[in-house]
């Protein structure tokens, strides 16, 4: 597995900002510019109505837009700080980071994802954004689960599993180990 031979290495911060740079132009620019400008023409096409109207939209879209992108931005400065790494596999952090929003869920960067994208989707009232949101964080949930999990409890073996064990994988709640009074 390649992040954990990576792990291993040490990177300099000019090349975690580096690395970065794809990754953001992917996720901030090239996914929302489909969510904006192309499904939304696509629901014109095939004559979609919009499932959510002005100026609702308007008013709603920002409480996800900016939550999801904060919560997305402080968990890569987690990884970047606290972990001395990123969230792209050839430069995983190399330390198991358990505080911030990684406290709260072993995801942060996921859910934070799915609910800037939600925001694009009610912004637009696309039907066609919010399917593909649905889709695409489908596909890196399951990603996460059967790949990166995998990958970290090799790397971090019973300090992992025990994080794992206390944190949900996706939505906050209640830790796990409070549970059992």
């Amino acid at each position: 597995m390649s992040s954990i031979k990576n792990s291993e290495k040490n990177y300099s911060n000019k090349q975690k900002i580096i690395a970065y740079i794809p990754a953001g132009m992917f996720f901030l620019i090239f996914v929302p510019f489909i969510l904006v400008i192309v499904l939304p023409y696509l629901d014109m096409r095939l004559s979609l109505p919009n499932f959510i109207s002005e100026p609702f939209n308007l008013i709603i879209s920002p409480f996800l837009l900016i939550p999801g992108f904060l919560l997305s931005a402080w968990s890569v400065m987690v990884q970047f700080k606290i972990g001395k790494g990123t969230p792209i596999p050839m430069i995983p952090p190399k330390k198991l980071i358990v505080r911030g929003p990684y406290a709260y869920t072993r995801n942060p960067m996921g859910l934070g994802i799915l609910i800037f994208y939600l925001g694009f989707g009610i912004l637009t009232g696309s039907v066609s954004s919010i399917v593909f949101t649905i889709l695409f964080i489908s596909i890196l949930l399951i990603y996460y689960r059967f790949i990166e999990e995998k990958e970290l409890e090799l790397r971090f073996g019973q300090d992992y599993l025990e994080y794992k064990k206390r944190t949900p994988f996706l939505i906050p709640g209640r830790k796990k180990d409070t549970m059992k009074k």
